[in-house]
């Protein structure tokens, strides 16, 4: 039941947001979106698609080999589309990576370590995204920034709640990792699949790498969507913004993906002094371009229903095999024979007693 209200929460949140923005900014700015996009620019933004998707493949078999599990890239990058098509076509944003860590898990005959490969591949994108995103809201000038400066007090008072919260938490996981509970052995296991995933020596490099690779992959698509939106604002100020859009992205309240992202990215161009309708069309932009980049996750999905339908069907018999055709074979007709007279010399009968 939780589960159910939590799921319509999520679209209704997504929902509410995309009618307020037509409510405030009405229908022109996603309109524009659709009128700006040419043949050019879309094979870019598909282009970029492509390297993330890669890289990001990439990065989920170094997490699910560190756990022991057996997954080739091509494995990867075919699944990895099917879950972004998914992402952007279903209300949620995750029901894609929920399929392709089941499915994965399922293969490698590992339900539970498949899911948390996939927990831990997001995971390792999401905290260089926040990190790199605090790091330049932080110092380069932008909207966040002036709002922390305003609120000093309250940034300090939260940022001390944090830090102290964060203190608690390693204190208990040190104080569990010595415990002989089933919750201590599952935080041991969950600590050692951290380990062995993400921060062993020979997986660290690698999903740092991928992790810049793919978060430079979708700051160049949000550069694209604005430069064809009209957007002729310098890198340097288009790049908080664009982060703060990338961050409002891991919220889980939107459909395919639509929702928040547009909200801050309008609210971010609006209060940058830039304007908040320009802002929607960018964000409305880099979605198409993502749902687009996310097509042949399509057709990898038909690919495997139509091979599924295949293996499913009875194979037919081959008729010349297996039928038998019985052909009616009329009864010979009888045949009367008349012996015909012999010849024997009188000599041979004498002698045989006739």
């Amino acid at each position: 039941m939780a589960r159910t209200v939590w799921a319509w929460a999520r679209v209704l949140g997504g929902a509410g947001i995309i009618a307020l923005l037509l409510w405030r900014l009405g229908t022109s700015a996603f309109l524009d979106g659709l009128r700006v996009i040419d043949g050019p620019t879309l094979l870019v933004a598909f282009l970029i698609g492509v390297a993330t998707t890669v890289f990001s493949a990439w990065r989920w078999c170094l997490v699910a080999r560190g756990l022991g599990l057996r997954l080739s890239l091509r494995a990867a990058v075919a699944d990895y589309y099917k879950a972004l098509f998914l992402n952007a076509a279903l209300p949620g944003g995750v029901l894609g990576d929920v399929d392709r860590a089941v499915r994965h898990g399922r293969d490698a005959g590992d339900v539970g370590r498949g899911v948390r490969a996939v927990v831990l591949e997001r995971t390792a994108g999401q905290i260089v995204l926040v990190g790199v995103g605090v790091t330049v809201l932080l110092t380069v000038p932008s909207p966040v920034l002036t709002q922390l400066k305003a609120h000093s007090t309250a940034v300090a008072v939260t940022t001390a709640t944090v830090l102290g919260t964060a203190a608690v938490v390693l204190a208990a996981c040190a104080r569990v990792r010595r415990g002989t509970s089933r919750w201590a052995r599952a935080a041991r296991t969950g600590l050692g699949e951290v380990r062995d995933g993400l921060l062993a020596r020979r997986n660290l490099p690698g999903v740092l790498l991928a992790s810049v690779v793919v978060l430079a992959g979708h700051l160049a698509t949000f550069v694209v969507a604005a430069r064809a939106a009209g957007s002729s604002a310098p890198l340097l100020r288009l790049a908080p913004l664009m982060l703060l859009a990338l961050l409002a992205m891991t919220l889980p309240v939107n459909i395919g993906g639509w929702g928040p992202r547009e909200g801050v990215t309008a609210w971010a161009f609006g209060a940058a002094g830039l304007s908040a309708t320009q802002g929607l069309t960018i964000a409305v932009v880099y979605g198409l371009f993502a749902f687009v980049a996310s097509l042949p996750g399509a057709a990898v999905l038909l690919s495997r229903a139509v091979r599924r339908a295949r293996s499913a069907a009875p194979a037919l018999p081959d008729a010349a095999a297996a039928v038998p055709i019985s052909v009616p074979v009329p009864a010979p007709a009888a045949v009367r024979v008349v012996p015909e007279p012999v010849a024997v010399p009188v000599r041979l009968l004498a002698h045989s007693g006739a």
